[in-house]
């Protein structure tokens, strides 16, 4: 290696860590904690939001289960792009359908790219509790319908990589758990 040679060239081993949960689950905060973590490590890191994925590169989609496949796929597609090329990419979305993270998942084994699924396993409870945007007092007004895990399907994954119960955990320890894991699995 010559001295001039950016240390980042050596970080190759690119992946997708999909952190699917419903909506308050804690998905985000465990994506921005752990992309932390991996920058300091040197790493290059993409956070893909779902709310600015639904912004920018899915704008004039709605909610129905068609347009929450194809919001899924987008962003599926993005994240295996940047994969490929290196990117450890963080990718905290709700992704309601089994069928379509599914789909997601394949797309990532057809192209050779690593694919992490982690289930954020907060109950519905709790969720609601946090209500970070929201969302859980106007369903409750009747002002929105259609919230995943309250009147509209989310379909927990039967076999993640790995569970997060983040409501018995600390952020910090929510994001080491998957760091754990990709260092386990030689992402890291």
């Amino acid at each position: 290696m010559t001295t001039d040679q950016n240390p980042l060239e050596n970080d190759v081993t690119g992946a997708t860590i999909w952190l699917t949960g419903l909506p308050s689950a804690g998905k985000t905060t465990i994506a921005y904690e752990l992309a932390d973590r991996l920058r300091a490590e040197g790493h290059r890191v993409e956070l893909l939001d779902g709310d600015e994925i639904r912004e920018f590169l899915s704008a004039g989609l709605g909610f129905s289960r068609e347009d929450r496949h194809t919001n899924v796929q987008r962003i599926g597609f993005v994240a295996e792009l940047l994969a490929s090329h290196g990117v450890k990419v963080l990718v905290p979305v709700i992704a309601p359908y089994a069928d379509s993270r599914e789909t997601v998942r394949k797309r990532h084994q057809s192209e050779g790219t690593p694919y992490v699924e982690v289930h954020v396993a907060t109950p519905v409870e709790v969720c609601s509790v946090r209500d970070v945007k929201g969302l859980y007092a106007k369903q409750a007004a009747g002002e929105i319908s259609g919230l995943t895990g309250v009147d509209d399907p989310y379909e927990e994954p039967e076999t993640p990589d790995l569970r997060i119960e983040s409501q018995n955990q600390t952020v910090q320890e929510s994001a080491a758990a998957v760091h754990a894991l990709l260092k386990e699995r030689g992402l890291l």
